[in-house]
């Protein structure tokens, strides 16, 4: 590793992830300047030209105390030697595989990336969609959530979620079944299976696609964490659907996160009396509102290629009376939808002679529209059907 990338593998286990303070510093002096600043405890110059307030100096120092108690118990070369005997790589910012739509969170951007699975990110983040939603998600949103992942897998979209229960691990096993790329962002280490009933789906992404985390292999999950996380998911992807989500979900702060980036937000309706969809209407409401949508073409519509991604518009469906000639059509509408009535009667209310009533009458009993009965004809059940 350069001295860079050595330098931002401690910070990752050091500091919180995306603290503003911390890149703030990395700006200033690089990441090998900014672990030497927390050695030292002292500031690095501010740029020329720019004078600190004794707020923002006091803040600064703060944190930088409390790095500098967090790096007497860190332990790099551990963190290093189980990443290598995993194979678990290091991405960092400049890096090939670095995915500059990262750079879009500024002061929030990770200082670095553990990445653990074959599939290059910044190349699977070049038309990645992210789904997200409830863990207590219901039989409705888990359908939604695998069958919109796996449609979309299939035409080559990456997804990208967060690995927990629910609508992320649906999703997730959904873009498998299709044998298309999916990334798992994680608020724990990439080798800490973390729900553990998802177990066996981290075990196949890190074989087969990416579980990727912002913290060093063994670190355990914090409740802030999962929330921190979700900007990075948010950043990696064209756009978030919120497949299913509670008024307090924290998907939800994923669509924030992807509102604030300018990233196209969508949301899928759901039952109106449903809890789990409640904050997905939310969004679809409340000022600037979110698209919806159904199904994955309208999805690839958001955030594909102008003008080339559009979705198909759904076909009505097409009743076989509607295939019928025009005069056949009005043959059969004369009829009395309850009675049977003769072929003069027949004839004269749909314009037309004897002789073309009794063909088309024929006609339409072979296709099983109408039926003899006494009187004349009526129409059969599958006329009546609508």
């Amino acid at each position: 590793m350069t001295d860079d990338q050595t330098a931002r593998a401690i910070l990752t286990a050091l500091a919180e992830p995306g603290e503003p303070v911390l890149n703030q510093i990395i700006d200033r002096v690089g990441a090998p300047g900014a672990l030497e600043a927390i050695r030292s405890g002292r500031l690095p110059d501010a740029p020329t030209g720019r004078t600190a307030d004794d707020s923002e100096v006091a803040r600064m120092t703060e944190r930088l105390a409390h790095w500098r108690i967090r790096l007497s118990a860190a332990e790099p070369a551990s963190d290093l030697l189980v990443a290598e005997r995993l194979g678990v790589r290091l991405v960092c910012p400049g890096d090939p595989e670095w995915p500059t739509t990262l750079d879009d969170l500024g002061s929030r951007r990770p200082y670095a990336l553990w990445l653990r699975g074959p599939t290059d990110l910044r190349h699977g983040c070049l038309r990645s969609v992210a789904l997200v939603g409830a863990r207590a998600a219901s039989s409705y949103g888990l359908r939604i959530a695998a069958e919109m992942a796996c449609e979309l897998g299939d035409r080559g979209w990456t997804v990208v979620s967060g690995g927990a229960m629910g609508i992320d691990a649906a999703a997730h096993r959904g873009s498998l079944a299709a044998g298309g790329p999916t990334v798992a962002v994680l608020a724990n280490g990439v080798d800490v299976p973390y729900p553990a009933c998802n177990d066996g789906l981290f075990a196949e992404l890190a074989r087969r696609e990416l579980l990727i985390s912002e913290s060093p292999p063994g670190t355990a999950p914090r409740r802030q964490r999962f929330l921190v996380r979700n900007r990075v998911i948010a950043a990696l992807s064209r756009g978030t659907v919120v497949v299913e989500a509670g008024r307090r979900s924290g998907a939800l702060s994923t669509a924030h996160w992807a509102r604030k980036l300018s990233r196209v937000v969508m949301a899928v309706p759901g039952p109106v009396t449903s809890a789990s969809s409640v904050g997905c209407h939310a969004l679809l409401r409340d000022p600037p509102p979110a698209l919806l949508v159904t199904r994955s073409e309208e999805v690839i519509e958001a955030v594909g290629e102008l003008g080339t991604d559009l979705a198909p518009i759904p076909a009505s469906p097409v009743l076989s009376r509607d295939l019928l000639d025009p005069v056949s059509h009005a043959v059969l509408e004369a009829l009395p939808s309850r009675a049977a009535a003769g072929p003069a009667q027949i004839a004269a209310k749909a314009g037309v002679d004897l002789p073309t009533a009794n063909a088309k009458l024929g006609l339409l009993a072979a296709g099983g529209f109408v039926e003899r009965a006494p009187g004349g004809w009526r129409l059969t059940q599958k006329a009546k059907t609508p």
